[in-house]
């Protein structure tokens, strides 16, 4: 069994059960993708083309705000799946940028074979409504996080839930998702740690 598949079937299972014929037209339509630490996937003003499953590797999603400054607005910590999700699923620009923070291993399939398969897949519109859902879930709790917990307070938080992410994300990308300043999430950790 080619562990890449693998991992996305552990992956989705979480979600949904999955047939022996969608997880062949997986194996069909998902193609395998070794990308190299800092290359930027997708880029801001571009229609994403791809539906990205990271099997391995870090990656951050950002925009570049009015004063020039990178926000990042998604970390993955393990595999998932990372994807400008409505501007794919639109064949709309993005705003966005997808970049490999470390060395990635990815599964990705092109919109065309993603349409293609949705009329033959016994799970994968289901299984797209369920990941559709949690992706809004998660965006929710971060927001209100962002509203009501302070800077350490979101920390600690992200710490427990994320550990893996506190080790191999540079600290900048890390304080941008949490809405703290670089300087501030120092002194932040500095005052844990002592």
């Amino acid at each position: 069994m080619d562990p890449y598949y693998e991992t996305l079937f552990r992956y989705i299972q979480q979600f949904i059960e999955m047939p022996e014929s969608d997880k062949d037209s997986c194996r069909n339509t998902f193609k395998v993708l070794q990308v190299k630490k800092d290359t930027m996937l997708e880029t801001a003003g571009k229609i994403p083309q791809h539906h990205n499953f990271i099997v391995s590797g870090f990656m951050r999603k950002f925009y570049v705000n009015d004063n020039g400054e990178e926000v990042t607005v998604d970390l993955n910590n393990g595999p998932r799946f990372f994807t400008s999700w409505f501007h794919f699923a639109n064949q709309t620009p993005s705003g966005e940028n997808l970049h490999c923070i470390t060395d990635c291993e990815l599964l990705r399939i092109s919109k065309q074979d993603a349409d293609r398969t949705v009329k033959t897949s016994i799970t994968q519109k289901d299984f797209t409504i369920k990941l559709f859902n949690q992706v809004m879930d998660e965006d929710k709790q971060r927001m209100n996080d962002l509203a009501t917990l302070t800077a350490e307070q979101r920390y600690l938080k992200f710490m427990k839930s994320s550990p893996e992410i506190i080790k191999n994300v540079p600290l900048k990308f890390i304080a941008s998702y949490l809405g703290i300043k670089p300087e501030s999430l120092s002194r932040i950790r500095r005052e844990i740690i002592s």
